[in-house]
């Protein structure tokens, strides 16, 4: 009783709480202004990443249109195309490319690569800082022969397509042509054999076999390499 009516009591405790209330506001304030940083450094990450995108997207609209400009007279004769979306230069006659069930190249394969490759990498070199990989890849359709099953097929399709692709790779580097690149071409061009895992169908689902049996030439910027980084030093 004596408590309440203590004047001193009264203000040593209106005193107490006032300091418990301004701590924490400041603690509120401490806390306000960690979110405000780290959201300004997740708007800085996020810029950062989206200009990397933006970059991408023009590098690739680059490197297509530079592609379509040196070979859009070419692709019909040789029965090529190029995605725009995936860099991917595509050669689809199978019985130009490669006798039935071998892997060295035919005569008119090694012509048309004759006649290919030195202009692509002359392409390749104008773009060379943006690009991580330049994939040679091999693919088949799903048959091997009748007596095969299909995972008997698949295996012996993936030996088939890689010793493809390295026949190919092989016989670019070695070309006179490109004897300036072949530093560049040893650290970025890879040989892959795919088998039959990404199939052409047709327009009712079906695989088209002899479509499935191709080689590609595909590029692979460095973009997502560049987006790593930058996760990585936001980390």
């Amino acid at each position: 009783m004596s408590r309440l009516l203590d004047p001193k009591a009264s203000e040593q405790e209106e005193s107490h709480w006032l300091s418990v209330s301004d701590l924490m506001a400041g603690l509120m304030m401490v806390f306000l202004f960690i979110a405000i940083a780290l959201m300004r450094d997740a708007f800085i990450e996020r810029d950062k990443i989206k200009e990397v995108a933006i970059a991408y997207q023009e590098n690739q609209v680059a490197i297509y249109d530079a592609l379509m400009g040196e070979f859009e007279d070419d692709l019909q004769r040789w029965d090529a195309y190029i995605d725009k979306e995936s860099l991917t230069f595509t050669f689809r006659s199978p019985d130009v490319l490669f006798a039935q069930g071998e892997i060295e190249l035919s005569p008119r394969y090694q012509a048309l690569l004759i006649e290919f490759f030195p202009r692509y990498m002359q392409v390749l070199n104008r773009f060379s800082d943006s690009i991580n990989e330049v994939r040679i890849e091999g693919h088949t359709s799903s048959v091997w022969n009748r007596s095969s099953t299909d995972e008997e097929a698949y295996f012996h399709n993936m030996a088939l397509s890689q010793g493809r692709t390295r026949s190919v790779l092989a016989f670019v580097h070695n070309m006179d042509e490109v004897e300036q690149y072949r530093p560049w071409i040893k650290r970025h061009f890879a040989a892959v054999g795919l088998s039959s895992s990404r199939l052409v169908l047709d327009d009712s689902g079906v695989e088209d076999r002899n479509r499935s049996r191709r080689v590609t030439f595909r590029v692979i910027t460095n973009a997502d390499i560049q987006m790593r980084k930058i996760l990585e030093l936001g980390e």
